[in-house]
């Protein structure tokens, strides 16, 4: 189930609700948008679950309902998740990682972004996010980012294609500070950044993004994701494959001090 619709059956639920305590009550509609300062079909539309029910709205309705908190509680349960639904099995595995290898090709990836970077990328989403939603994945963005200094133990290697630095997320501000950023996350002792050059490994470059990852059980898991799908991979000869795939990608990509003086270089083009 996608993420979208989880959301919209949240929206319908917790708008029945506030419409069954208020016909219980015998409050009518047109008082609770009075009282809420809605016009009467902006409420309507939040009943039937067509919006998101307000703050706002829950709080006058569990007032004028007599509800003691039982309306209000639903405001929890409307909350976005800070990370899409497709993604967040990754995101449990990635928790107890030994091990995470990533190439992407197009764009910095969430481990290495910037904080306005990351909001930049989110906010222009299609089709658009709510400013809570683009808000709360960018703080989820940011909070996950913590294990590249709590977790010194864990190895993080990134191979980044050339297009992903000349990417213009956010205009040209936004991607200087972004390739600040990659230097000085690069300073860390457990993280790898590599550049691949455009025109090498180009057979499999440009298949796609990729993430590989090990965990304390020494499981091993690769992650592919696109626009709108993306698969976890656990069995052998599928992760075996895309894990050569990387390797391949990583043979061909700079050094480590070399991928240093090629960020350097993209930062101070005009």
């Amino acid at each position: 189930m996608s993420t979208s619709t989880e959301t919209n059956l949240a929206w319908r639920y917790c708008g029945s609700q506030i419409k069954m305590w208020r016909t219980e009550a015998g409050v009518d509609r047109e008082i609770l948008a009075k009282e809420a300062g809605y016009g009467c079909e902006y409420v309507k539309s939040m009943e039937n679950g067509r919006r998101k029910p307000t703050l706002r709205l829950l709080q006058i309705a569990d007032q004028l309902c007599g509800a003691g908190g039982k309306i209000l509680a639903a405001q929890e349960y409307l909350k976005p998740e800070p990370h899409p639904q497709r993604s967040q099995e990754f995101m449990a595995l990635e928790k107890d990682a030994i091990a995470i290898s990533s190439y992407e090709p197009l764009l910095v990836p969430g481990l290495l972004q910037a904080p306005e970077y990351a909001k930049a990328l989110i906010g222009a989403s299609s089709p658009p996010l709510d400013d809570e939603t683009v808000d709360e994945r960018v703080a989820g963005r940011l909070k996950r980012q913590e294990a590249l200094t709590a977790r010194t133990g864990v190895m993080f290697s990134f191979v980044l294609y050339e297009a992903a630095l000349r990417t213009a997320v956010g205009g040209r501000e936004v991607m200087a500070r972004q390739l600040q950023h990659l230097l000085d996350i690069g300073e860390l002792r457990n993280v790898l950044v590599q550049v691949l050059p455009f025109g090498q490994a180009y057979g499999v470059a440009l298949n796609g993004a990729v993430a590989l990852l090990e965990t304390g059980d020494h499981e091993r898991y690769a992650y592919v994701e696109g626009p709108e799908t993306s698969t976890l991979y656990a069995d052998a000869d599928k992760v075996s494959a895309l894990t050569r795939a990387h390797d391949m990608i990583r043979m061909h990509a700079l050094g480590p001090g070399e991928s240093v003086d090629f960020i350097r270089k993209v930062a101070q083009e005009p």
